[in-house]
């Protein structure tokens, strides 16, 4: 029985992480199997099969004989290597030539002096960075060899060292098993060969696949050919309870597999001693529209079934009575006989060691798509603002969770209206976790491999988020630290947009700054901040991006962030003296889809996530779109508007008559425009009045008891507020370590 997986793809897909693995490329046929290096990085599985030809072996250098062979012995035999580079949808082994006064492919002749084998023994006279039919090295296809008139750097037969090296990717001529180097018999000839190991990627076998529309739809092969063994092997999803996955009849023999219930998947067969049955039933359904796998195996002595894990069924064959399957009719997959067929997909179905083309067949049959694409590489892309597509068996879903958006398709702003005073606190380690811990889990997110926990410092940022205000100066976004570093977006005196960031080693923080553009002007504004160590690069609204660099002593590295805070900076320790002076009364007005690197400070205040015992709110975050920009997608089409209602169907409850005549129209048209100018009329006397009394000085502020007997306005919140304590024995704890 199958031991071993059929590939590094199979290994990949039971969540293994790069090792040496054996694979059986062809299951429990002839070739064995092998060991071989599987790397698995995130959207690719090469397999590497290596040899033992050392690197830089030299040849030549006093050479009498006039060839010189190389040999080169594989940890596989060449069937086993074929059937990998067969299966896979790309290979490539380097190859590379160093020479002194030693010619590769160019003679007078026309047969060059060096040439490679491949499978089959057959000679092959192109080289590296080159491809078959074409006695060419690289530099002569990208016409940059050392003497123009060849079409290889050797071929200028200089005395200085040079090289030709590249890699060969015609993955019928690989394995490379021999190098014959040919010019080296002259004095002061000399040459180095160098091979890599042969690296194939992809398993088209393993993706073959084929999607059953219908339960009365099949794809018909040849008769099986299985007398005496057979080993079946395929995976399957679906979301229906019963169905046949495959059969083939003889006169009175058979095999069949089906799919019995939701929990069942049956063997039977009959080689002329009475039909026999072999159920393995599973503690949880089948049909979850996962992959599941099946394995069954017949042979003179037994016959076993397994489904994924789950403990092999075993039945002993009779110890007298037939032994030989005798089949003749074709072998259906899918609906045979009138039975009612499997609905969903099947892929990669291995009938002894041979993968049936399942795609192929199911491109010229009904009611059977190729493939079993899901229905995110259909609509994948409706997933916007870095949401991900979640297959489901009638549809699809976007996972929002890793973004500042919500609804559907991740395009909904999540966002709040703050009202002067308010401040939100999103603290980057919760209490209870080491400070270690969530950083790395939460900023450095998995999704920047290059950073790692440790250092618990930031090299790059990535910050967006719209707002809007007619109330300035104010502090719009400030990133704290357990160090002197802090990151700030503010509006400053006269309206206009400051990026400020103070990372250490320059006497003042760097500002940018954004002149002659009002901010606060009521609208919504977009910004977007990228750092990525000494750049930034800065996109505001509409505008084109613009560059900017931290002067040359400036440290980039933003040191132990602590906190983010929006409407207003409640920290303990020094603060910036321009941000001081903005943070009273603080902001007022709206901010929307915040996020910073991989973290939603307002989603996760207005969205119960895992995330929520980050944060911490004074006041009452009321939440509104108000600061959403508008968004300038081009409307969908009619057709591929998912939400598109046909006027027809479009049933919308009116709470009178719908609206018919002209007559009617027109009137309802006055009526409304009647109404907007009132509603104005009272907006102007209620913002009148406001500002008004605003200069009296008769407002009121929602001011933290306390205040009174407090020093300054941060001491006032501390006193107010009970997490603060905390955070001040949290960040002496931290001093200490």
């Amino acid at each position: 029985s199958a031991i071993y997986e059929l590939s590094c793809e199979a290994y990949k897909h039971l969540g293994k992480t790069s090792n040496y693995y054996w694979i059986d490329p062809d299951g429990s046929g002839t070739l064995g199997p092998l060991k071989v290096y599987c790397n698995m990085t995130e959207d690719k599985v090469w397999t590497t099969v290596y040899h033992d030809l050392q690197m830089q072996t030299s040849v030549g250098a006093n050479s009498v004989e006039k060839l010189s062979v190389l040999q080169l012995n594989y940890s596989a035999t060449m069937d086993q290597i074929s059937a990998i580079t067969s299966s896979a949808e790309y290979c490539e082994q380097f190859i590379s030539y160093s020479c002194k006064m030693s010619r590769l492919l160019n003679t007078p002749e026309g047969n060059p002096y060096t040439w490679w084998v491949g499978k089959a023994n057959e000679k092959h006279y192109y080289w590296g960075g080159s491809g078959p039919g074409i006695q060419k090295c690289a530099c002569g296809i990208e016409r940059n060899c050392t003497d123009p008139k060849y079409y290889c750097n050797c071929d200028a037969d200089y005395k200085q060292w040079r090289k030709d090296s590249g890699m060969l990717s015609y993955k019928e001529h690989l394995p490379v098993s021999q190098v014959v180097v040919g010019d080296l018999d002259r004095p002061g000839s000399e040459a180095k060969v160098s091979v890599g190991p042969v690296r194939c990627q992809g398993d088209r076998n393993y993706w073959n696949a084929a999607s059953f529309v219908t339960s009365s739809s099949y794809l018909h092969f040849s008769t099986f050919q299985g007398e005496t063994s057979a080993d079946i092997s395929f995976y399957f999803k679906t979301s229906a309870s019963d169905g046949v996955f495959l059969e083939n009849l003889g006169n009175t023999d058979f095999i069949k597999l089906e799919l019995k219930s939701a929990t069942e998947v049956s063997f039977s067969f009959d080689v002329g001693n009475g039909p026999v049955e072999i159920v393995v039933r599973s503690p949880n359904p089948l049909n979850d529209d996962q992959w599941h796998r099946v394995n069954a195996e017949r042979n003179v002595k037994q016959a076993s079934l397994q489904v994924d894990q789950l403990p092999l069924e075993v039945r002993k064959a009779p110890t007298e009575g037939h032994t030989r399957l005798e089949l003749y009719s074709q072998l259906y997959v899918g609906a045979a006989g009138g039975q009612r067929g499997f609905l969903g997909c099947i892929r990669s179905l291995r009938m002894n060691g041979v993968t049936l083309d399942l795609e192929e067949r199911a491109k010229v049959t009904p009611g059977v798509k190729p493939g079993c694409s899901g229905h995110c590489t259909s609509y994948g892309m409706y997933c916007a603002n870095g949401g991900k597509c979640v297959e489901k068996y009638n549809g699809y879903s976007c996972d929002c969770s890793k973004t500042a958006y919500d609804g559907p398709f991740c395009i909904k702003d999540v966002g709040a209206f703050f009202e002067e005073g308010m401040w939100l606190r999103y603290n980057f380690h919760s209490p209870g976790t080491s400070m270690k811990d969530l950083v790395s889990r939460t900023l450095l997110s998995s999704a920047d491999p290059e950073i790692t926990a440790p250092d618990l410092s930031l090299n790059k940022e990535e910050l967006s988020f719209s707002f809007s205000t007619t109330k300035f100066p104010c502090v719009l976004l400030y990133v704290s630290s357990y160090t002197p570093d802090f990151m700030a977006v503010l509006v400053n005196p006269t309206g206009n947009l400051q990026i400020r960031y103070n990372l250490g080693g320059t006497k003042e923080p760097y500002n940018i700054d954004i002149d002659h553009r009002n901010m606060a002007n009521g609208q919504p504004h977009t910004v977007n901040v990228t750092r990525n160590g000494r750049d930034i690069v800065l996109q505001l609204d509409h505008y084109p991006p613009t560059s900017y660099s931290l002067p040359a002593t400036s440290d980039i590295q933003f040191n132990s962030p602590k906190a983010l805070f929006l409407g207003k900076v409640i920290e303990i320790g020094k603060i910036d003296q321009d941000i001081y002076k903005y943070n009273t009364p603080g902001f007022t007005g709206c901010l929307s889809r915040v996020q910073f690197n991989q973290i939603a400070p307002l989603k996760a205040a207005l969205r119960p996530t895992n995330a929520s015992s980050h944060v911490h709110i004074q006041g009452e975050l009321v939440e509104s779109n108000c600061g959403a920009s508008p968004l300038t997608i081009p409307p969908m089409s009619a057709a591929t508007d998912p939400w598109h209602l046909d006027s027809a169907s479009a049933d919308f409850p009116y709470n009178g008559q719908a609206i018919g005549d002209g007559v009617n129209r027109n009137s309802a048209i006055i009526g409304g425009v009647i109404a907007v100018v009132i509603f104005t009329i009272l907006c102007t006397l209620v913002f009148l009045i406001r500002y008004m009394f605003r200069h009296k000085g008769t407002y009121h502020t929602n001011e933290a008891k306390g205040a009174e007997s407090a020093e300054s306005a941060d001491a006032a919140i501390m006193n107010n507020d009970p997490n603060f304590t905390e955070t001040i024995d949290e960040s002496k704890k931290e001093w200490l370590i």
